[in-house]
């Protein structure tokens, strides 16, 4: 698939947030905690080869075929926002709003959030929050916050290392401590808080009760999918919605093999070692945790490792 304008997959420059949950791992050399790390971000730039310092959204906007794929390029933004993220601690109770209701609550700009874990790191009681019990209703839900009993009514879903939950927009959910987390999501920093654990509210944390009771469908909840049991060299569907398809990866002495087909372009994820990712002409290694983009008119790729290796990759759909 001839392609002029990328001739190889481009590496980001992470961003890093920092909140009161934050853990250790993402940033060891650094002397305070690292919340989340933002692999693939429209704001994130370029760290090297010829488009060096631009950022995402920037190609994005200059090059919508080349770089998204016929099924991304009526975006007006880079589409899929992927974080690695800590939990030291447990995160708020949260919901966000769909597509229509982030633009009648916050701008006609805005998108909603649905979004997927990957558990990639667990304590033994690694647990999420996740909808609400069957038969709540939404004035059952306003007496819980009024009288702070709201964790009485929430899905308790016990994690374990290669679990993936898709988690659509107006699920309540939170993640708790001892998870090291994959999260594919629409582009959206749109976060109502419904409870945060009686941490006092600040003007960085507040509380979004009105907005969050808006938007929360009590219905709603998720199930949890296990790590599927794939051969070296194949692939399979994690999680998939209207908004994108996450995969999982098996690499090893016999390759993996893709292509980007010029309908999306292809994050990779590398989760336990390190990877070589090939294509037309260039080659790329990934070592654990690192990040790759490839973009769609870039076509076949393979990614191959010299023992069983796991990565993970997302695209729009």
């Amino acid at each position: 698939m001839p392609n002029n304008i990328f001739d190889r997959p481009l590496r980001l420059e992470p961003q890093y947030r920092d909140y009161v949950w934050g853990g250790r791992l993402l940033r060891p050399q650094v002397s305070g905690p690292t919340a989340e790390a933002w692999v693939i971000y429209e704001e994130d730039r370029v760290a090297s080869g010829a488009h060096a310092g631009k950022t995402l959204g920037e190609l994005a906007r200059a090059f919508p075929t080349e770089l998204l794929g016929d099924h991304a390029m009526h975006h007006s933004r880079f589409p899929l926002l992927i974080k690695l993220l800590d939990c030291a601690d447990w995160l708020s109770l949260q919901v966000h709003p769909n597509d229509e209701q982030a633009r009648q609550l916050e701008g006609l700009d805005q998108n909603g959030k649905t979004e997927a874990w990957h558990v990639l790191r667990t304590e033994p009681e690694g647990a999420i929050l996740c909808g609400f019990r069957p038969g709540t209703t939404m004035q059952t839900i306003q007496t819980a916050l009024e009288s702070k009993t709201i964790l009485e009514h929430v899905e308790r879903l016990k994690m374990q290392v290669g679990d993936t939950v898709l988690i659509r927009a107006g699920t309540a959910h939170a993640l708790g401590p001892g998870l090291l987390i994959y999260e594919v999501q629409q582009t959206s920093d749109i976060t109502y808080r419904v409870y945060d654990w009686d941490r006092p509210p600040s003007a960085a944390r507040p509380l979004h009760v009105q907005q969050s009771l808006h938007v929360i469908d009590p219905a709603l909840r998720s199930s949890v999918v296990s790590q599927p049991v794939l051969d070296v060299g194949s692939t399979a569907t994690l999680a998939r919605s209207e908004y994108f398809h996450l995969r999982q990866i098996v690499a090893g002495p016999k390759p993996a093999q893709l292509d980007t087909g010029g309908q999306s372009f292809h994050a990779l994820t590398a989760l336990d070692g390190s990877l070589r990712v090939r294509g037309a002409g260039w080659e790329e290694e990934l070592e654990k945790w690192q990040s790759l983009l490839i973009p769609a008119r870039m076509g076949y790729y393979s990614v191959q490792a010299d023992a069983r290796t796991l990565c993970l990759c997302s695209s729009v759909v």
